[in-house]
């Protein structure tokens, strides 16, 4: 790396004030995780309150993820560029402001322009978060306990949205599930300049790609818009084969033009790791299964046992505990020991269980019989997959990529989860609809189209375990004893990733 290219070191924090600054970020993140599932609870509510048809609701979701989605990678890479600590503070200013437009939104169209403006800020601040974690904790094994603390907020936080959101929803009014991230935003803005350092960035000058940063946005955006509108659409009508065509020209502009130009945005030597491409593949795949649970799990519930959305909420608290336990205390260790690879391969064994374990629920199941086992199987996969497998991504970064790594892997998360959704979301919508028109009764014509969207999210997670298996790669580092790192610790940077 030449001097004019490396991003200016920030003043070494102590160990106490790099652990503080870990919770603010992951409270920042938590803040962001929790509004993506909070908002799902109270969404019968609002369109009460505010007139909405059912096609007109669902872009009170679709409006925050496109931004979410579409930003992420720009986001991340603004991070290495401009300063990860600085696109944090914007995007929680932003979040925050955003949040306090839906709360007092008089019409439909303000709530959804609020939301998605809140997704902008969402991806800047969630995109960073992981990048600055890996250069605060370098060592091997607080680098593994830190991710884990990151792994719990991701995996485990929105299923306490689930809670909350049933909670303000009920006990108060949906405009509490905005108004609570006011003083959450400001209480983390104000810690996170105080606790986080400051990091000066390559400077914008290094990735200042106008035309690249048009085609990624705009082409990651149309696909996450596609997608979500497959479950209307249907997978082979004009409108989605055309979106989904024109996104993957747009992205496939992007790629040729990060080849060819003297400045990319986004280097491709990135993806030269085969960790760094295995690990996002397998969390595509992972997440597209595991969204299965949240959504249909939760539909199953409301739908077919009759839950209230309180008690969708506290029927996904126990594996919640499970992943905050796992993350928090017992993955570190066995990543320590084992290596991120050796660990994360039997998890994903564990999560393919659970979901098959879903597809047996009957229509009239019980908490403790039918649920709760499921649940709770997903929740030791999920507490031990996430951390290794985010430690695995940002394996192969150099310090000048992390934003970059970091944004990418919160983008898989997001495209994942997307198309998980309208996929299992179509298979079983189609399933119910033939059952119901062979004169099966509704409970039933539910369940089993919800058994076979659980069977398909098996087998994707199935398909993430062979990708773990064959192309995801023991991490080598030098002896522990020499205090450089273990088995499980981030590779020395080398020509093959160093900045030209």
């Amino acid at each position: 790396m030449t001097a004019d290219t490396a991003p200016h070191e920030p003043t070494p924090l102590t160990d106490r004030q790099r652990w503080l600054a870990l919770y603010v970020l992951c409270t920042g993140v938590l803040m962001i995780v929790l509004d993506s599932t909070i908002v799902n609870v109270a969404l019968p509510t609002i369109q009460e309150d505010l007139d909405f048809s059912e096609s007109g609701l669902a872009w009170v979701v679709n409006a925050y993820l496109i931004a979410f989605g579409g930003l992420l990678l720009l986001a991340g890479r603004l991070g290495d560029l401009a300063g990860r600590r600085r696109i944090f503070l914007v995007g929680l200013v932003v979040f925050t402001l955003a949040s306090l437009a839906c709360a007092l939104s008089p019409t439909q169209e303000v709530l959804v322009a609020a939301r998605f403006v809140q997704g902008v800020g969402g991806a800047l601040t969630s995109s960073v978060v992981l990048g600055m974690i890996v250069m605060m904790f370098p060592e091997p094994k607080e680098q593994a306990k830190a991710i884990g603390v990151f792994g719990f907020v991701a995996a485990g936080g929105g299923s306490v949205g689930l809670l909350a959101g049933g909670i303000l929803t009920d006990a108060i009014s949906w405009h509490w599930i905005f108004l609570v991230n006011i003083p959450i935003g400001i209480a983390t803005g104000v810690m996170a300049r105080r606790l986080v350092a400051d990091d000066k960035g390559l400077g914008l000058k290094q990735g200042a790609d106008v035309p690249g940063t048009l085609l990624i946005v705009s082409g990651l955006m149309l696909f996450v818009y596609t997608i979500l509108q497959v479950e209307q659409q249907g997978w082979g009508s004009t409108r989605t084969l055309a979106g989904l065509a024109v996104a993957v020209v747009l992205l496939t502009g992007f790629l040729l033009r990060q080849q060819r130009t003297s400045n990319p945005l986004m280097p491709l030597r990135l993806f030269r790791s085969r960790n760094v491409s295995g690990a996002n593949l397998v969390m595509i795949f992972t997440v597209a299964g595991l969204f299965t649970q949240f959504f249909l799990g939760a539909l199953y519930m409301t739908k077919v046992l009759d839950y209230s959305p309180l008690q969708v909420g506290l029927a996904f608290l126990p594996s919640t505990a499970v992943v905050a336990i796992l993350s928090l205390r017992t993955s570190e260790k066995l990543v320590s020991r084992f290596g991120a690879r050796t660990v994360l391969i039997p998890t994903l064994v564990c999560l393919t269980g659970g979901l098959l374990l879903f597809a047996r629920t009957p229509d009239d199941g019980t908490f403790l019989i039918d649920i709760l086992p499921a649940t709770m199987l997903t929740g030791v996969g999920a507490g031990l997959a996430f951390p290794p497998l985010m430690q695995l991504a940002m394996s192969g970064a150099t310090p000048s990529d992390t934003g970059l790594a970091s944004g990418l892997i919160n983008t898989t998360v997001q495209v994942g989860g997307a198309v998980g959704l309208a996929l299992l979301a179509t298979l079983a919508a189609d399933r119910t609809s033939e059952l119901r028109a062979d004169g099966v009764i509704e409970a039933t014509a539910l369940n089993s189209g919800y058994h076979l969207g659980y069977v398909v999210g098996a087998g994707l997670v199935g398909v993430a375990l062979l990708v773990a298996i064959f192309v995801l790669q023991t991490v080598a580092g030098p002896p522990a004893a020499g205090g450089h790192g273990d088995a499980s610790s981030p590779p020395p940077v080398d020509s093959e990733y160093s900045v030209a």
